[in-house]
């Protein structure tokens, strides 16, 4: 719950910051191209919005990362070897690169040159979305580990060779992932830009800008929203292949078959969506829960074993280590055979530490609803986006009050709708922190109730006091509005 909470508060701040880059970056590269001082404030005033986020996000960042070594201490030493690299690289180059150049894009109007500046500008949002990557590489593996294996002598997972590393960033789970993320900060970046414009028609400020803003931000939220939508269909396909039970569950499948159906809301259905989106085949077989648990054969013709007997096979692959460690300095022919067993077995170890097969099914309900939630606020917001671009186009918003106070609401609503999105994602594949191979009651530290439950609640005030002072600080800026910006 702590790492949960820690999580839902920074990624409220990582999406702003990933859209709002793109939307001061293509601001700026207006005003260096015509030359116009009004997209250089207009840049200016997003980037001063841009700046109290970012500085909030890196905070709760940090205590995330550090939160590893304190709560999940089983987990980093089993996966510190590979899932360290990833975030040493993600500190060392993007961390230092956009932190680098947002003190020259922040601070440097009038100290180096447009181009300069403008390169800036880019870079920051480019380290940012680099810093996305790393991240979601390492959340990736979680998800799909790939490219390790498990070294019985250390009892670790680690990578063996250059070309793991490879397999590690480019796993497919991991590559969908940033591009659904990303994309997603650009439609609450746009969404952002839209609902606080929009607020400065519905009191009579700032037209042009808010106009000249809207179109931007708009065109950015859709070009968002549209690969969104191509990105989650990607996840869907990497679900039903890697994480069946998280598909199964999302859809509250209890029992599978050819040509599955979609359930919008339970009594309404689509017929065979539901294998079209997780096969791109109307045929397409989709195992659901109790499939799952009880085996079943997939479309290649795999057998996919039951969780009883990838228990069974879990618990002899955990004996087989212990035989093996005890007797490899004594005993080299029982240390052979013990390792044989173990190397026939390791696929399935996680699941040795589960009590019932009942355990690796998550809580339905919240990932079926966090689901729907998310597609339907991504549609309102995609919809909102669109009739924003064509009325700010059209000079037509005048006319459009309803939509100008429906973009002002979805300000919050797509907060709600990339929290769903991270739910599905995460909730979705428990019991595992590391899907296979490791489930949470293994993962976690030899740390007392009362220990976390002291840092859970001092962590909620300092992040509830974090967001506090930047909804007022934010509030407080727009209230001014980018006239400010000229007089500063």
């Amino acid at each position: 719950m702590q790492f949960a909470m820690t999580a839902a508060y920074h990624w409220l701040f990582v999406p702003l910051t990933l859209g709002l880059a793109l939307v001061m970056a293509v601001m700026e590269t207006i005003y260096v191209v015509k030359k116009d001082e009004f997209w250089k404030w207009a840049a200016q005033f997003w980037m001063k919005l841009f700046a109290v986020n970012f500085a909030v996000g890196i905070a709760t960042g940090i205590i995330l990362e550090f939160e590893f070594g304190t709560n999940w201490s089983n987990y980093s030493w089993f996966v510190g070897d590979m899932f360290g690299a990833p975030l040493a690289i993600e500190g060392i180059l993007a961390f230092f690169m956009e932190a680098t150049f947002f003190a020259v894009m922040f601070f440097g109007w009038n100290r180096v040159s447009k181009r300069f500046h403008l390169a800036s500008t880019w870079l920051t949002g480019i380290g940012a979305t680099i810093s996305a990557y790393w991240i979601l590489v390492a959340n990736g593996w979680m998800q799909n580990p790939v490219g390790t294996t498990f070294n019985p002598e250390t009892v670790r997972s680690e990578m063996a060779s250059a070309a793991a590393f490879w397999e590690v960033i480019s796993n497919p789970v991991a590559v969908s992932k940033f591009f659904h993320a990303v994309s997603s900060g650009w439609v609450t970046g746009g969404i952002f830009v839209v609902g606080v414009s929009a607020w400065y028609l519905l009191r009579g400020r700032e037209k042009k800008f808010a106009i000249k803003s809207m179109l931007v931000g708009g065109i950015v939220g859709l070009v968002g929203s549209a690969a969104v939508m191509l990105s989650g269909d990607s996840s869907g396909i990497h679900a039903a292949e890697f994480q069946p039970m998280k598909l199964a569950a999302a859809e509250g499948l209890e029992d599978g078959g050819r040509g599955a159906a979609f359930t919008i809301v339970p009594g309404i259905k689509i017929p065979k969506m539901l294998s079209i989106l997780a096969t791109h085949k109307t045929d397409g077989y989709v195992p659901g829960i109790n499939d799952i648990l009880k085996g079943y054969t997939d479309d290649d013709g795999n057998v996919i074993p039951s969780v009883a007997e990838k228990m069974t096979r879990g618990r002899a692959a955990l004996d087989a280590l212990a035989e093996y460690r005890a007797a490899r300095n004594t005993d080299p022919a029982g240390a052979s055979a013990a390792k044989a067993r173990l190397e026939e077995n390791v696929q399935y170890m996680g699941y040795g530490h589960l009590s019932k097969p009942e355990d690796v099914v998550p809580p339905v309900g919240v990932v079926f609803w966090a689901f729907r939630l998310m597609i339907g606020l991504g549609m309102l917001i995609a919809l909102v986006l669109l009739l924003s671009v064509w009325g700010a186009w059209k000079d037509k918003l005048g006319k459009m009050r309803w939509l100008l106070r429906v973009a002002v609401v979805c300000i919050p609503l797509v907060y709600i709708c990339g929290q769903a999105g991270w739910i599905v994602a995460e909730v979705g594949r428990q019991p595992w922190t590391i899907q296979g191979l490791l489930p949470v009651n293994v993962a976690i530290s030899s740390l007392s109730a009362g220990a976390v439950k002291t840092t859970f609640f001092v962590f909620l005030a300092v992040f509830a006091l974090f967001l506090a002072i930047e909804i007022r600080i934010m509030i407080g800026a727009i209230r001014k509005g980018p006239e400010a910006i000229k007089e500063d």
